[in-house]
Protein backbone atom coordinates (compact mmCIF):
# COMPACT_ATOMS: atom_id res chain seq x y z
CA UNK A 1 0.00 0.00 0.00
CA UNK A 2 1.58 3.26 -1.12
CA UNK A 3 1.58 6.39 0.97
CA UNK A 4 3.10 9.56 -0.42
CA UNK A 5 2.19 12.45 1.87
CA UNK A 6 5.04 14.10 3.74
CA UNK A 7 3.46 17.48 4.45
CA UNK A 8 0.73 17.68 7.09
CA UNK A 9 -0.99 20.74 5.62
CA UNK A 10 -1.26 19.08 2.22
CA UNK A 11 -2.48 15.89 3.81
CA UNK A 12 -5.19 17.69 5.74
CA UNK A 13 -6.30 19.41 2.52
CA UNK A 14 -6.47 15.97 0.90
CA UNK A 15 -8.62 14.69 3.78
CA UNK A 16 -11.07 17.56 3.35
CA UNK A 17 -11.22 17.03 -0.40
CA UNK A 18 -12.06 13.34 0.03
CA UNK A 19 -14.93 14.36 2.31
CA UNK A 20 -16.09 17.00 -0.13
CA UNK A 21 -16.13 14.54 -3.03
CA UNK A 22 -17.37 11.50 -1.12
CA UNK A 23 -20.83 10.20 -0.25
CA UNK A 24 -20.24 10.64 3.49
CA UNK A 25 -20.08 14.25 4.70
CA UNK A 26 -18.80 15.45 8.05
CA UNK A 27 -22.34 15.81 9.39
CA UNK A 28 -24.17 13.42 11.70
CA UNK A 29 -27.13 13.19 9.33
CA UNK A 30 -24.83 11.85 6.63
CA UNK A 31 -22.74 9.64 8.94
CA UNK A 32 -25.82 7.81 10.21
CA UNK A 33 -26.05 6.25 6.73
CA UNK A 34 -23.29 4.00 8.06
CA UNK A 35 -24.13 0.27 7.91
CA UNK A 36 -22.83 -2.20 10.47
CA UNK A 37 -20.37 -4.64 8.83
CA UNK A 38 -21.78 -8.16 8.76
CA UNK A 39 -18.56 -9.59 10.16
CA UNK A 40 -19.01 -7.67 13.41
CA UNK A 41 -22.41 -9.10 14.25
CA UNK A 42 -21.02 -12.61 13.77
CA UNK A 43 -17.66 -12.15 15.51
CA UNK A 44 -18.79 -12.02 19.18
CA UNK A 45 -15.24 -12.08 20.58
CA UNK A 46 -12.14 -9.98 19.92
CA UNK A 47 -8.69 -9.39 21.41
CA UNK A 48 -7.49 -5.96 22.58
CA UNK A 49 -3.75 -5.29 22.95
CA UNK A 50 -2.15 -2.54 25.02
CA UNK A 51 1.55 -2.81 24.25
CA UNK A 52 4.01 0.05 24.13
CA UNK A 53 6.63 1.96 26.10
CA UNK A 54 4.59 1.62 29.30
CA UNK A 55 5.22 -2.14 29.09
CA UNK A 56 8.93 -1.53 29.78
CA UNK A 57 8.65 -0.18 33.37
CA UNK A 58 5.68 -2.57 33.84
CA UNK A 59 4.68 -0.79 37.04
CA UNK A 60 1.29 0.46 38.15
CA UNK A 61 -0.64 0.49 34.89
CA UNK A 62 -0.61 1.88 31.34
CA UNK A 63 -0.76 5.42 32.75
CA UNK A 64 2.84 5.17 33.93
CA UNK A 65 3.87 7.84 31.42
CA UNK A 66 1.72 10.36 33.29
CA UNK A 67 1.80 9.04 36.83
CA UNK A 68 5.59 8.90 36.96
CA UNK A 69 5.45 12.72 36.87
CA UNK A 70 2.72 13.02 39.52
CA UNK A 71 4.74 13.97 42.57
CA UNK A 72 4.17 11.68 45.53
CA UNK A 73 2.48 8.93 43.51
CA UNK A 74 3.69 5.31 43.74
CA UNK A 75 4.91 5.60 40.14
CA UNK A 76 6.83 8.80 40.94
CA UNK A 77 8.59 7.16 43.89
CA UNK A 78 9.25 3.98 41.93
CA UNK A 79 10.78 5.96 39.09
CA UNK A 80 13.15 7.84 41.38
CA UNK A 81 14.24 4.65 43.10
CA UNK A 82 14.62 2.61 39.92
CA UNK A 83 15.70 5.04 37.20
CA UNK A 84 16.78 8.20 38.99
CA UNK A 85 15.76 11.84 38.67
CA UNK A 86 13.20 12.70 36.01
CA UNK A 87 15.43 15.37 34.51
CA UNK A 88 18.06 12.68 33.80
CA UNK A 89 15.80 9.76 32.87
CA UNK A 90 12.41 10.73 31.58
CA UNK A 91 9.67 8.74 29.90
CA UNK A 92 11.28 9.22 26.48
CA UNK A 93 14.34 7.30 27.69
CA UNK A 94 12.32 4.08 27.77
CA UNK A 95 12.38 4.15 23.96
CA UNK A 96 15.91 2.76 23.87
CA UNK A 97 14.84 -0.07 26.18
CA UNK A 98 11.81 -0.96 24.09
CA UNK A 99 13.53 -3.34 21.65
CA UNK A 100 10.71 -5.86 21.03
CA UNK A 101 13.45 -8.40 20.28
CA UNK A 102 11.19 -11.33 21.28
CA UNK A 103 8.17 -10.08 19.34
CA UNK A 104 6.76 -12.87 17.16
CA UNK A 105 3.58 -11.77 15.43
CA UNK A 106 2.91 -15.17 13.85
CA UNK A 107 2.89 -16.91 17.22
CA UNK A 108 0.62 -14.19 18.58
CA UNK A 109 -1.81 -14.60 15.69
CA UNK A 110 -1.89 -18.36 16.20
CA UNK A 111 -2.72 -17.91 19.89
CA UNK A 112 -5.45 -15.38 19.08
CA UNK A 113 -7.02 -17.78 16.61
CA UNK A 114 -6.94 -20.70 19.05
CA UNK A 115 -8.61 -18.54 21.70
CA UNK A 116 -11.72 -18.30 19.54
CA UNK A 117 -11.26 -14.60 18.81
CA UNK A 118 -12.43 -13.34 15.44
CA UNK A 119 -10.89 -9.87 15.45
CA UNK A 120 -7.85 -8.08 16.86
CA UNK A 121 -7.45 -4.46 18.04
CA UNK A 122 -3.86 -3.46 18.87
CA UNK A 123 -3.28 0.07 20.15
CA UNK A 124 -1.69 2.21 17.43
CA UNK A 125 -0.96 5.14 19.74
CA UNK A 126 -1.68 5.42 23.42
CA UNK A 127 -1.97 8.57 25.54
CA UNK A 128 1.84 8.63 25.83
CA UNK A 129 2.25 9.66 22.17
CA UNK A 130 4.51 6.84 20.94
CA UNK A 131 3.28 5.54 17.60
CA UNK A 132 3.50 1.77 17.08
CA UNK A 133 3.48 2.29 13.32
CA UNK A 134 5.26 4.12 10.53
CA UNK A 135 4.47 7.83 10.45
CA UNK A 136 5.52 10.98 8.64
CA UNK A 137 4.01 13.16 11.37
CA UNK A 138 6.45 12.36 14.20
CA UNK A 139 9.82 10.61 14.42
CA UNK A 140 8.72 9.08 17.72
CA UNK A 141 7.42 5.90 16.18
CA UNK A 142 8.33 2.22 16.34
CA UNK A 143 9.82 2.18 12.83
CA UNK A 144 12.35 4.94 13.44
CA UNK A 145 12.99 4.38 17.16
CA UNK A 146 12.89 1.62 19.76
CA UNK A 147 11.95 -1.66 18.04
CA UNK A 148 12.62 -0.20 14.57
CA UNK A 149 9.82 -2.43 13.33
CA UNK A 150 6.37 -1.61 12.02
CA UNK A 151 4.55 -3.40 14.84
CA UNK A 152 1.11 -2.53 13.53
CA UNK A 153 1.81 -3.77 10.00
CA UNK A 154 3.34 -7.02 11.22
CA UNK A 155 0.33 -7.73 13.41
CA UNK A 156 -2.04 -6.86 10.58
CA UNK A 157 -0.35 -9.20 8.12
CA UNK A 158 -0.02 -12.09 10.57
CA UNK A 159 -3.60 -11.84 11.82
CA UNK A 160 -5.17 -11.45 8.40
CA UNK A 161 -3.24 -14.52 7.22
CA UNK A 162 -5.12 -16.42 9.94
CA UNK A 163 -8.46 -15.01 8.83
CA UNK A 164 -8.76 -12.60 11.76
CA UNK A 165 -10.31 -9.20 11.16
CA UNK A 166 -7.79 -6.43 11.82
CA UNK A 167 -8.69 -3.17 13.51
CA UNK A 168 -6.78 -0.72 15.65
CA UNK A 169 -7.28 1.98 18.26
CA UNK A 170 -6.17 5.54 18.85
CA UNK A 171 -5.89 7.09 22.31
CA UNK A 172 -4.20 10.24 21.05
CA UNK A 173 -6.91 12.71 22.08
CA UNK A 174 -5.89 12.57 25.75
CA UNK A 175 -2.29 13.41 24.89
CA UNK A 176 -3.26 17.07 24.79
CA UNK A 177 -2.98 17.25 28.59
CA UNK A 178 -1.53 13.87 29.50
CA UNK A 179 2.11 14.85 30.03
CA UNK A 180 1.52 18.35 31.42
CA UNK A 181 2.21 17.36 35.05
CA UNK A 182 5.87 16.97 34.10
CA UNK A 183 6.16 20.74 33.84
CA UNK A 184 5.36 21.23 37.53
CA UNK A 185 8.91 20.39 38.64
CA UNK A 186 12.36 19.91 37.10
CA UNK A 187 11.97 17.10 34.59
CA UNK A 188 12.67 16.37 30.96
CA UNK A 189 9.29 17.87 30.00
CA UNK A 190 9.85 21.58 29.50
CA UNK A 191 9.24 24.34 27.00
CA UNK A 192 9.70 25.00 24.20
CA UNK A 193 7.69 22.12 22.72
CA UNK A 194 6.73 21.94 19.07
CA UNK A 195 4.36 19.81 16.97
CA UNK A 196 6.08 16.50 16.31
CA UNK A 197 7.88 16.58 19.66
CA UNK A 198 7.21 13.51 21.78
CA UNK A 199 5.65 15.41 24.71
CA UNK A 200 3.92 18.22 22.77
CA UNK A 201 1.72 19.99 23.75
CA UNK A 202 1.76 18.85 27.42
CA UNK A 203 -0.74 21.46 28.59
CA UNK A 204 -0.10 22.13 32.26
CA UNK A 205 -3.72 23.13 32.95
CA UNK A 206 -5.52 19.90 33.78
CA UNK A 207 -9.16 19.68 32.67
CA UNK A 208 -11.95 18.00 34.54
CA UNK A 209 -12.13 14.73 32.65
CA UNK A 210 -15.88 14.42 33.21
CA UNK A 211 -16.71 17.90 31.94
CA UNK A 212 -17.55 17.90 28.24
CA UNK A 213 -16.80 21.63 28.11
CA UNK A 214 -13.65 21.52 30.25
CA UNK A 215 -10.94 24.05 29.52
CA UNK A 216 -8.37 24.47 28.18
CA UNK A 217 -9.77 23.43 24.81
CA UNK A 218 -7.20 21.91 22.46
CA UNK A 219 -6.28 24.42 19.78
CA UNK A 220 -6.78 23.92 16.06
CA UNK A 221 -3.17 22.89 15.53
CA UNK A 222 -3.49 19.95 17.93
CA UNK A 223 -6.89 18.92 16.56
CA UNK A 224 -5.69 18.92 12.94
CA UNK A 225 -2.65 16.93 14.03
CA UNK A 226 -5.03 14.43 15.66
CA UNK A 227 -7.09 14.15 12.46
CA UNK A 228 -3.97 13.59 10.35
CA UNK A 229 -2.53 10.96 12.70
CA UNK A 230 -5.79 9.04 12.66
CA UNK A 231 -6.30 9.27 8.91
CA UNK A 232 -2.70 8.19 8.36
CA UNK A 233 -3.52 4.96 10.20
CA UNK A 234 -6.58 4.52 7.97
CA UNK A 235 -4.56 5.05 4.79
CA UNK A 236 -1.55 2.94 5.73
CA UNK A 237 -3.27 -0.01 7.42
CA UNK A 238 -6.90 -0.13 6.27
CA UNK A 239 -8.32 -1.20 9.66
CA UNK A 240 -11.81 -2.65 9.45
CA UNK A 241 -12.58 -1.39 12.95
CA UNK A 242 -11.40 1.91 14.39
CA UNK A 243 -11.65 2.16 18.15
CA UNK A 244 -11.44 5.40 20.11
CA UNK A 245 -10.89 5.75 23.82
CA UNK A 246 -12.81 8.32 25.90
CA UNK A 247 -12.30 12.11 25.74
CA UNK A 248 -13.27 12.41 22.08
CA UNK A 249 -16.74 13.22 23.46
CA UNK A 250 -15.36 16.63 24.51
CA UNK A 251 -17.12 19.37 22.56
CA UNK A 252 -13.90 20.64 20.97
CA UNK A 253 -13.26 17.29 19.27
CA UNK A 254 -16.71 16.81 17.76
CA UNK A 255 -16.24 18.67 14.42
CA UNK A 256 -12.90 16.95 13.83
CA UNK A 257 -14.26 13.56 14.84
CA UNK A 258 -16.91 13.97 12.16
CA UNK A 259 -14.13 14.65 9.66
CA UNK A 260 -12.32 11.46 10.66
CA UNK A 261 -15.52 9.43 10.43
CA UNK A 262 -16.46 10.84 7.02
CA UNK A 263 -12.96 10.29 5.66
CA UNK A 264 -12.82 6.73 7.01
CA UNK A 265 -16.20 5.70 5.67
CA UNK A 266 -15.47 7.25 2.27
CA UNK A 267 -12.08 5.53 2.01
CA UNK A 268 -13.65 2.22 3.06
CA UNK A 269 -16.43 2.55 0.49
CA UNK A 270 -14.04 3.47 -2.31
CA UNK A 271 -11.72 0.58 -1.48
CA UNK A 272 -14.55 -1.87 -0.86
CA UNK A 273 -13.80 -2.94 2.70
CA UNK A 274 -16.30 -2.97 5.58
CA UNK A 275 -15.49 -0.40 8.26
CA UNK A 276 -16.88 0.79 11.57
CA UNK A 277 -15.96 3.13 14.43
CA UNK A 278 -16.36 2.18 18.09
CA UNK A 279 -17.13 5.11 20.36
CA UNK A 280 -17.90 5.65 24.04
CA UNK A 281 -20.42 7.84 25.83
CA UNK A 282 -22.11 10.24 23.41
CA UNK A 283 -19.03 10.99 21.31
CA UNK A 284 -20.91 10.16 18.10
CA UNK A 285 -24.53 10.26 17.02
CA UNK A 286 -26.33 6.98 17.55
CA UNK A 287 -26.28 5.00 14.31
CA UNK A 288 -23.02 6.49 13.02
CA UNK A 289 -20.85 3.82 14.64
CA UNK A 290 -20.78 1.08 17.26
CA UNK A 291 -21.67 1.82 20.87
CA UNK A 292 -18.88 0.70 23.23
CA UNK A 293 -18.99 0.37 27.02
CA UNK A 294 -15.72 0.22 28.92
CA UNK A 295 -15.65 -2.35 31.74
CA UNK A 296 -19.43 -2.59 31.72
CA UNK A 297 -22.45 -4.00 29.95
CA UNK A 298 -26.18 -3.55 29.47
CA UNK A 299 -28.63 -5.16 31.87
CA UNK A 300 -30.97 -6.19 29.06
CA UNK A 301 -30.82 -7.35 25.46
CA UNK A 302 -30.50 -4.52 22.95
CA UNK A 303 -32.11 -4.44 19.49
CA UNK A 304 -28.75 -3.30 18.05
CA UNK A 305 -25.22 -4.69 18.14
CA UNK A 306 -22.79 -3.17 20.61
CA UNK A 307 -19.45 -3.89 22.24
CA UNK A 308 -17.89 -3.93 25.68
CA UNK A 309 -14.18 -3.91 26.39
CA UNK A 310 -12.52 -5.15 29.54
CA UNK A 311 -9.20 -6.65 30.63
CA UNK A 312 -8.19 -10.04 31.96
CA UNK A 313 -6.67 -8.18 34.90
CA UNK A 314 -8.51 -6.05 37.45
CA UNK A 315 -5.83 -3.43 37.97
CA UNK A 316 -4.28 -2.60 34.61
CA UNK A 317 -4.84 -2.57 30.85
CA UNK A 318 -1.19 -3.42 30.19
CA UNK A 319 1.37 -5.84 31.55
CA UNK A 320 2.78 -5.07 34.99
CA UNK A 321 4.59 -7.17 37.56
CA UNK A 322 1.59 -7.09 39.93
CA UNK A 323 -1.45 -8.01 37.86
CA UNK A 324 -4.53 -9.39 39.62
CA UNK A 325 -6.10 -11.74 37.10
CA UNK A 326 -9.76 -12.63 36.75
CA UNK A 327 -10.66 -16.32 36.74
CA UNK A 328 -11.48 -18.14 33.51
CA UNK A 329 -14.95 -18.87 34.89
CA UNK A 330 -15.61 -15.16 35.40
CA UNK A 331 -14.39 -14.25 31.91
CA UNK A 332 -16.36 -16.99 30.14
CA UNK A 333 -19.52 -16.11 32.08
CA UNK A 334 -19.02 -12.48 31.13
CA UNK A 335 -18.67 -13.40 27.44
CA UNK A 336 -21.85 -15.50 27.50
CA UNK A 337 -23.84 -12.73 29.17
CA UNK A 338 -22.61 -10.07 26.74
CA UNK A 339 -23.29 -12.16 23.64
CA UNK A 340 -26.77 -13.05 24.90
CA UNK A 341 -27.58 -9.32 24.87
CA UNK A 342 -26.41 -8.69 21.28
CA UNK A 343 -22.96 -7.56 22.37
CA UNK A 344 -19.38 -8.39 21.42
CA UNK A 345 -16.67 -8.81 24.03
CA UNK A 346 -13.32 -7.17 23.31
CA UNK A 347 -10.98 -8.52 25.95
CA UNK A 348 -7.54 -7.16 26.67
CA UNK A 349 -4.55 -9.43 27.02
CA UNK A 350 -1.58 -8.27 29.08
CA UNK A 351 1.95 -9.29 28.15
CA UNK A 352 5.54 -8.16 28.77
CA UNK A 353 7.54 -6.17 26.24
Amino acid sequence: MSFTFTDKDKYYSHILSVIEDGDFKDEWESLTDFSLPSWFSKAKFGIFLHWGLYSVPAFGNEWYSRNMYVQGSPEYKHHLETYGAHRDFGYKDFILLFTADKFDEKTWAEIFLKSGARYIIPVAEHHDGFQMYESFISHYNAVEMGPKKDILLRLKNACEEKGLVFGTSSHRAEHHWFMGVGKEFESDISEPLYPGDFYWPARIEQPDHQDLYAKPYPDEEFLIDWVCRTCEIIDRYRPKLLYFDWWIQHIAYKPYLRQIAAYYYNVAKKNNFPAAICYKHDAMAFGSGIVDIERGKFSETKPYYWQTDTAIARNSWCYTDSLIYKSSKELISYLVDVVSKNGNLLILLSHPF
